[in-house]
C-alpha cells in the first residue's frame, strides 16, 4: 500500500511545531538555570542548527551566493508570513524591510513573545552564517523587539 502523499509544511508552521515543543524544554531551562541563561541556551541551540541547516541547503544549491538567498525569500514569505519592502537588489546588496511578521504574532498567540526573537530572529545571522559565508548581515531592529519594522541589509564582502 503506497502512502499518500502531503503538501510539505509551511515554514511558519514549521516554527509553530518547533514552538510547541521547545516551550516546555524552555520552562525547565528556566527552572533550572534562570530565564536570561534558559534564553542563551535555547538560542546557541537554534543558532547552531540554524548554521547547520543553512551549509546542507547551500551544498544542496550548489553553493550560497546572494542570488539564491533572493531565490530563498518566498519560502519566508509563504502564506503571507512577511510583508516586506525591497529597497535594494543587485549583485552586491538586498536590503528590505520587514513590515509584518506573522511569526511574531504566532510566538504571541503561543505565549511565547519575549521568546520570539530566540525561536526565529536569532536564526537570521546563523543561517546566512552558513549559507554563504561571503555575504554579512546587519540587521538593527526587529518588530519581535518592538520595532516598527525588522531592516535586513545584506551585503556581499
Amino acid at each position: 500500500m503506497s502512502q499518500p502523499q502531503t503538501a510539505p509544511i509551511t515554514l511558519l508552521q514549521r516554527r509553530r511545531i518547533e514552538a510547541e515543543i521547545l516551550k516546555p524544554v524552555y520552562e525547565v531551562l528556566k527552572e533550572r538555570l534562570g530565564p536570561e541563561e534558559a534564553k542563551t541556551v535555547l538560542g546557541a541551540a537554534i543558532q547552531k542548527v540554524a548554521r547547520e541547516g543553512a551549509r546542507k541547503l547551500a551544498q544542496e544549491m550548489g553553493g550560497g551566493t546572494l542570488a539564491k538567498l533572493i531565490d530563498l525569500q518566498p519560502l519566508w514569505r509563504r502564506d503571507e508570513a512577511l510583508k516586506v519592502t525591497v529597497l535594494k537588489e543587485d549583485a552586491h546588496n538586498f536590503d528590505y524591510n520587514v513590515t509584518r511578521c506573522a511569526y511574531a504574532a504566532m510566538y504571541r498567540d503561543l505565549g511565547l513573545g519575549d521568546l520570539g526573537f530566540f525561536l526565529s530572529c536569532l536564526r537570521d545571522g546563523a543561517f546566512i552564517e552558513g549559507f554563504a559565508p561571503d555575504i554579512e548581515l546587519t540587521r538593527t531592529q526587529t518588530l519581535m523587539e518592538g520595532a516598527s519594522h525588522c531592516d535586513f541589509r545584506y551585503r556581499v564582502k
